[in-house]
């Protein structure tokens, strides 16, 4: 069983970031409830399995990785094909000012990629992770991580009709 000081590490990181984690669990699933489940799960997984977290300062990755496991099981149990084809008022705004029509034409775009290519886009421009911190989160070589975040760029760039 994991010490108190574990848990005064991991308590403060998850309150601050619950937006941000509903975030991207409603991204995969599409609904708020759902969404919502998701994040309550992982952070039980979390909690349960806080003597697995080997360095605070792998936290971030680590509570994204179990995220990420969380929905991506939820998706295979359910079955479901998930699409970004609304932007509802469930799913809290980026903390940076964007355009509403630009936001819906990107997050339509980003709906026809594959779910790892959502995975990273989201890590890496909604949640501000860096290459490293999305490589520990998905279990992925960093070369392979750079690779999705170029393909994903440039399948989103022709699904918007930028030139390259």
């Amino acid at each position: 069983m994991a010490g108190k000081a574990e848990y005064a590490e991991v308590i403060p990181f998850i309150q601050e970031n619950q937006a941000k984690f509903y975030r991207l669990a409603y991204g995969y699933v599409r609904n708020p409830d759902t969404a919502l489940d998701l994040v309550q799960d992982a952070i039980v997984q979390a909690l349960r399995k806080i003597s697995t977290l080997r360095s605070p300062e792998y936290l971030k990755s680590w509570f994204y990785r179990i995220l990420i496991n969380e929905c991506l099981m939820y998706l295979r149990k359910s079955k479901k094909v998930v699409l970004f084809d609304q932007l509802e008022e469930h799913i809290p705004a980026p903390e940076k000012p964007v355009d509403t029509v630009d936001a819906l034409e990107l997050l339509n775009a980003i709906s026809h990629l594959e779910p790892m290519l959502q995975t990273i886009i989201f890590l890496r421009f909604y949640e501000d992770m860096k290459l490293e911190e999305i490589a520990r989160a998905t279990d992925a070589n960093l070369n392979t991580v750079k690779s999705r975040l170029y393909k994903a760029l440039r399948l989103l760039k022709l699904d918007m009709g930028e030139d390259e």
